[in-house]
């Protein structure tokens, strides 16, 4: 995307410097140099700001809740509003049997990192539906250190 991004400036610069030049008599080895220089300070510049880590993908940073002990007639409606009142949700996956289809009792919350610990620390052990809820991290299948501990 960045990539588009500067080429589309490096076009656009070009674009202009063409109709400024065509206006303006100059020997072709300055018009050349000008156009090269330009074209490298703008790529420098998108090249710089593209670095920069934005406020959206600071805040993009999610962490997964297993939420275990959920009361079968609990629906993904039910779990967004609960932990909603924690902070932003972004996803509720409620577990069922591929067989039945009826829901399995737990499930997976995906919420910002920041407020995760809150949501955690105030839904494990909390009595929901009549069921005691257990909230965890969710283990990352993907990650070494679960591989290393089995």
């Amino acid at each position: 995307m960045n990539l588009n991004k500067t080429v589309l400036w490096v076009a656009v610069y070009s674009i202009v410097g063409v109709a400024i030049l065509s206006q303006i008599t100059l020997p072709s080895f300055f018009a050349f140099l000008a156009g090269t220089i330009g074209a490298t300070v703008l790529f420098f510049l998108n090249t710089r700001v593209a670095k920069a880590p934005s406020a959206e993908q600071s805040q993009s940073k999610t962490t997964t809740l297993y939420v275990g002990n959920l009361p079968y007639k609990a629906n993904e409606s039910n779990v967004k509003t609960l932990f909603a009142q924690y902070g932003d949700v972004f996803a509720v996956r409620l577990m069922k049997d591929k067989r039945t289809g009826k829901r399995r009792g737990f499930g997976f919350v995906v919420m910002p990192a920041s407020d995760a610990p809150r949501a955690l620390e105030n839904l494990n052990e909390h009595n929901y539906m009549d069921r005691t809820l257990k909230v965890r991290v969710a283990n990352d299948p993907k990650s070494p250190e679960s591989i290393e501990s089995d």
